[in-house]
């Protein structure tokens, strides 16, 4: 009888369980984070429409940048940034390093900098920041005048160079966020030298 009873309990319970209506939402995470969305909802649609003004200036630089080194240099900052494209470190250090085999000086001070400290997963590398901040040094640039002695100073001892690297990590990030300027900038549809204006001329 008992044992008829607990049985009869079993059934009822896992009945019960059955018969409770499915949750009308999902708990779905991507870049964005975390939330609860309703099961029915559309998550991805290829064929949907994305930031078709934001791609086409991507674009258009991307063309830019293949002929003219200051404009790579443009957008190894904004991969650097993630201005107006998706933030790439990878993307940054080539299009940074292609303007640099180029020749373009403010370029070649930059790759110097980025080996010197290195960035995100890319660890930094004393050696070929010394080769880039020299050729930039040697054609009168002071920034890499600076580095350059620092870097030099970094290939001597390892343990005092991690230790200088830990302590300008917030320096070099501001250098990358405001202190180097873009060239061109997006203007009626199009990419165009940048020329600050100082005011009408008499």
């Amino acid at each position: 009888m008992k044992k008829h009873a607990v049985c009869l309990l079993l059934i009822l319970l896992s009945s019960a369980v059955l018969a409770q209506t499915p949750s009308s939402t999902v708990r779905i995470c991507d870049d964005r984070g975390c939330e609860e969305r309703p099961r029915d909802a559309v998550t991805f649609n290829p064929n949907a429409p994305g930031d078709s003004a934001a791609e086409q200036q991507a674009a258009k630089l991307i063309a830019l940048a293949e002929k003219d080194p200051r404009a790579a240099y443009d957008l190894g900052l904004r991969y650097f940034r993630g201005d107006g494209v998706r933030q790439d470190s990878y993307q940054a250090l080539k299009w940074m390093r292609d303007a640099a085999e180029r020749g373009y000086l403010k370029a070649q001070t930059a790759v110097g900098r980025l080996y010197l400290m290195g960035l995100e997963e890319m660890g930094s590398d004393p050696s070929e920041a010394e080769k880039w901040l020299s050729i930039a040094a040697g054609r009168g640039d002071k920034e890499a005048k600076t580095l350059l002695a620092q870097a030099t100073k970094a290939k001597q001892n390892e343990v005092a160079y991690r230790r200088w690297v830990d302590s300008q990590k917030a320096i070099w990030n501001s250098y990358w966020m405001d202190r180097y300027q873009y060239e061109w900038q997006w203007r009626n549809g199009g990419w165009y030298e940048y020329r600050p204006y100082y005011g009408p001329r008499y």
